[in-house]
């Protein structure tokens, strides 16, 4: 989400005459993105954050813009105290208050910008920044924004606000005109994706969406997270089935596996439901990728309770699983009304023991694709190598002197590991 609002505000600061630079020093506007969703994430928001103070002491002119998840929508009055050298400060997913600075500033210098144009950039009407056209393979469109489920330890609802979905009509324009500049994948983003358009008064479905956005000519996969185990339906998965653009591949969040601690979690479902699901998943859609999200040393998580945990990754075989030791967030109702009483050593232990778990189950997964052919989108050329992913997200290096970017292509596999593999090019599949 955080990549999707950084790439709208670069797009409209291009348009309004600004270009990107690799250097801090030469910037005219700085804008720092923040998430909160961890401790580390925020500490390393506010060493970044500290660090700008002498390009602001040495260039006062430079705009020092501080937005996302560490103002929230309320605000944040004790960060802008903190940091006086900061100019505008920004809620997620809004470059608003950046955009009116910006014109205010240039019409004070007497160079405004027409106010009709500004409209433009605050309705939505953005392009991909000019830098990036032709060379951004795969892009995030947000379709809704905040959360309104209220896990007990999740910051998100307080810092992005009640859940909203953004217009059907304005999201496939936006689709339409990534894929008019060059982009060949889109993901679907919303902290629970599965519930888009319950807020809307025609109540359309995100399996409708899918369904109108397959229609686009040049898109050539569609992707969507996170899913909620408690909202999806049997008409989503037919939609994943069916439509060959949409990638079968889920992302759906257990966090623990043990009944206890879901409901401590306040996450609306048992390990025993979780695993009906991935059953229903796999059913309705053969040969799906799975990835889970997990949560160890929540407060009061016994060895016991882990092991339930541990024995449920064990027995559903995800192809991932992104781990997470709990830390509490200042906020959250597990913060203000649970003791973090789970040593840092145990959670470290808990988590490398999934961890290595995990390693052998995707060493596993992966093993069976060896010698197998492959559809794979090429997004960028890393060391030498072209990177790319299958539909089910399986990330790939092929070695290629020809210009693959954006090409979609089968490829033979020809190593296995649990992160990654290598193949080569079926030389005789056309583009």
């Amino acid at each position: 989400m955080n990549v999707a609002d950084s790439r709208r505000l670069a797009s409209a600061l291009e348009q309004m005459g600004y270009q990107p630079t690799r250097k801090p020093k030469e910037a005219d506007v700085i804008v720092l993105n923040t998430c909160v969703v961890r401790q580390s994430a925020e500490d390393k928001a506010i060493g970044r954050l500290s660090s700008l103070r002498p390009l602001k002491d040495n260039n006062p002119d430079v705009v020092i813009n501080l937005m996302g998840c560490l103002i929230g929508v309320r605000g944040n009055k004790k960060i802008q105290e903190r940091f006086p050298w900061v100019d505008v400060v920004s809620p997620p997913s809004d470059p608003e208050p950046l955009l009116h600075f910006l014109t205010e500033r240039t019409a004070r210098q007497k160079a405004a910008l027409k106010q009709s144009k500004l409209n433009a950039l605050l309705d939505g009407e953005l392009v991909l920044p000019r830098a990036e056209q032709g060379k951004l393979v795969s892009a995030f469109l947000p379709i809704v924004y905040g959360c309104s489920h209220a896990c007990t330890y999740c910051i998100i609802p307080a810092k992005r606000g009640i859940e909203h979905s953004r217009p059907y009509d304005e999201i496939l324009k936006e689709a339409r005109e990534l894929v008019g500049q060059g982009v060949r994948e889109i993901t679907l983003l919303g902290q629970i994706v599965d519930r888009y358009g319950m807020d809307l008064p025609e109540r359309p479905t995100l399996a409708d969406l899918l369904h109108d956005l397959h229609q686009i000519d040049g898109l050539k996969r569609i992707r969507f997270l996170t899913s909620h185990p408690n909202w999806m339906t049997d008409e989503l998965l037919d939609a994943v089935a069916e439509l060959p653009k949409v990638c079968p591949h889920i992302e759906v969040p257990i966090q623990a596996g043990d009944d206890d601690i879901l409901q401590a979690m306040r996450r609306g479902y048992s390990a025993f439901d979780y695993r009906k699901l991935i059953e229903r998943i796999r059913e309705r859609i053969p040969g799906v990728s799975i990835a889970t999200d997990i949560i160890v040393g929540f407060p009061g998580e016994t060895e016991a309770q882990f092991n339930k945990t541990y024995d449920l990754l064990n027995e559903l075989r995800m192809d991932v699983a992104h781990l997470a030791r709990y830390s509490p967030r200042k906020g959250t109702y597990s913060e203000r009304k649970m003791e973090d009483d789970i040593p840092d050593d145990v959670k470290m232990r808990r988590f490398r023991q999934l961890e290595t778990l995990q390693e052998e189950i995707a060493s596993e997964i992966n093993a069976r694709l060896l010698g197998q052919n492959v559809k794979v989108l090429f997004e960028e050329l890393s060391r030498a190598r072209w990177r790319g992913r299958t539909p089910t997200n399986k990330l790939v290096f092929v070695e290629s002197e020809d210009n693959l970017l954006g090409q979609e292509h089968e490829v033979k596999i020809i190593w296995t590991g649990p992160w990654s593999m290598i193949g080569t090019l079926v030389k005789d599949v056309s583009d």
